[in-house]
């Protein structure tokens, strides 16, 4: 038994025409997969962003709740690690950079094996003291003057981006290991991510027109380019997910050249979304988590064909991978898992999931059941707030840095006896650096998505959000949500 999960960074539900059939964004071989797999209509993220994304994809469990942008904790049970135990042979190649980066500890170590590829984002690979001889005086939104001498190694030549070296060395990977049995494969690409660099054949096949100062990354807030600077990145991020979807398409390729497409689990799916200007916004995370953001894509190709070309509207997300694959491969599930295998909904079964909770930490806590989204703000002044880790990296520092003395440590966690740190949070960690984000969060929302799909008309209706007050409770009861959170978000 094969299993592969090809994890597409960034890229958005409404890109794929099965899901968008205005999408006029070109990604043939995306499509072509759709067609022969089962399409989730109502997947969701969990925790975000990347990093709380991908604890949640190896631990099945909502991190979020408990800590930000973090580590593998000690205490944590992976699933490559049980497929470990149970003779399966795990293998990840990515150039998603945050792994090897402060706060990305021990993800790769999952795996029997890792490769990686370097340069994206603020990699420090290429080392220069001067700048690079190709910096623009003029530019919008950020430029990392490390990208620009990390992309001096591949401009312009497709075949030596990061993206496109991932799913080859994929490729090489499954011919190396050509006729084996009892593997997983996870073939993880930072594209479409940003920065929205991409060479200039993909962006000819969109409006190559502009002629503003360059931009290929936005700075995360209220829009603060012209329009037409707004419509070039879009084209920007099109363009980027064409060229994801030309090398995504050469693994299906490999896949059938060595027969072994049609007896293999493949799942695509993505971490999150992005705002490129929808409701005059830029970036993620700061945000309610409008479906912009928070639906994301999922397409499973079953090796059993089985509901090949059929959609399914059961509520899924990310922490769902975990005891889906431990199922395919007949290895038990942990009880602590909080996701649900999506296994009997391929033989038409309720798998009695009933929910999704989603958000980042110490932001709006989310829920969705597939008629309704309800976005639940924290209280004026965000608090209590507290971070449980046995290991304090997050992104770019180490939390308690400004408040030592206030650290405890103790058994916090009911999962583990294992002591872990809790730190008083008086700004959330994935927002720092940006100050006065909270504004965008500080009203609690309710929408029916069946009516309103745009999420454009919050339902003010007393006795419904009280129903839905209620149901988020009882959900983070029964996802072992700390404490103080209940006081934060007002549900004592």
């Amino acid at each position: 038994m094969r299993a592969i999960l090809v994890l597409m960074d960034t890229l958005r539900k409404d890109v794929l025409t099965s899901y968008n059939e205005k999408s006029e964004i070109i990604t043939p071989n995306l499509d072509a997969f759709c067609d022969d797999s089962l399409i989730f209509d109502n997947h969701y993220i969990g925790s975000t962003p990347c990093m709380p994304a991908r604890r949640d994809l190896l631990t099945g469990r909502l991190g979020f709740l408990e800590r930000s942008w973090g580590p593998i904790e000690p205490f944590d049970i992976t699933f490559p690690k049980l497929l470990q135990e149970h003779g399966v042979f795990s293998h990840i190649t990515t150039d998603h950079c945050h792994y090897f980066r402060l706060g990305g500890e021990g993800y790769i170590n999952q795996y029997n094996t890792w490769d990686y590829h370097r340069g994206q984002e603020g990699d420090p690979w290429i080392s220069k003291i001067k700048d690079p001889e190709w910096m623009p005086e003029e530019y919008h939104g950020k430029l990392r003057k490390q990208y620009q001498a990390n992309r001096e190694k591949w401009y312009e030549n497709p075949d030596e981006y990061p993206t496109p070296k991932t799913f080859m060395s994929a490729c090489e990977w499954l011919e190396d290991n050509k006729g084996e049995e009892d593997f997983f494969l996870q073939v993880e690409v930072f594209d479409p991510h940003e920065p929205f660099d991409v060479p200039s054949k993909y962006m000819e096949l969109y409006n190559d027109e502009y002629e503003g100062p360059y931009f290929e990354t936005p700075v995360y807030g209220e829009v603060d380019v012209p329009t037409e600077a707004v419509d070039y990145i879009r084209n920007r991020y099109s363009a980027l997910c064409t060229m994801t979807d030309e090398y995504f398409g050469k693994l299906i390729d490999k896949l059938k050249e060595l027969g072994m497409y049609e007896d293999t689990l493949i799942i695509a799916t993505s971490d999150h979304g992005y705002f490129l200007g929808e409701r005059n916004l830029f970036g993620k995370n700061y945000m309610h988590d409008y479906n912009e953001l928070a639906a994301i894509p999922l397409v499973v190709k079953d090796p059993k064909g089985r509901r090949k070309g059929e959609r399914e509207e059961k509520i899924t997300q990310n922490i769902d991978v975990m005891p889906t694959v431990l199922d395919y491969f007949d290895v038990a599930t942990p009880e602590e898992v909080q996701g649900k295998s999506w296994f009997p909904l391929m033989n038409h079964k309720d798998n009695n999931k009933k929910y999704a909770l989603y958000g980042a930490h110490g932001i709006t806590i989310n829920y969705a059941d597939g008629e309704y989204t309800y976005f639940r703000a924290p209280n004026e002044k965000n608090s209590p707030l507290f971070e449980y880790t046995a290991i304090p990296t997050t992104i770019r520092h180490y939390l308690g840095e400004k408040n030592k003395s206030e650290i405890q440590m103790g058994r916090f966690l009911k999962r583990t006896e294992y002591p872990v740190y809790k730190f008083p949070i008086y700004y959330p960690s994935i927002l720092d650096g940006m100050d006065n984000m909270l504004k965008y969060t500080q009203e609690s929302l309710l929408f029916n998505i069946k009516k309103d799909p745009k999420q454009k008309y919050p339902i003010k209706n007393e006795q419904k959000e009280m129903e839905f007050k209620n149901k988020l409770k009882e959900a983070l009861i029964e996802n072992e949500c700390p404490e103080e959170q209940f006081q934060r978000l007002d549900l004592e």
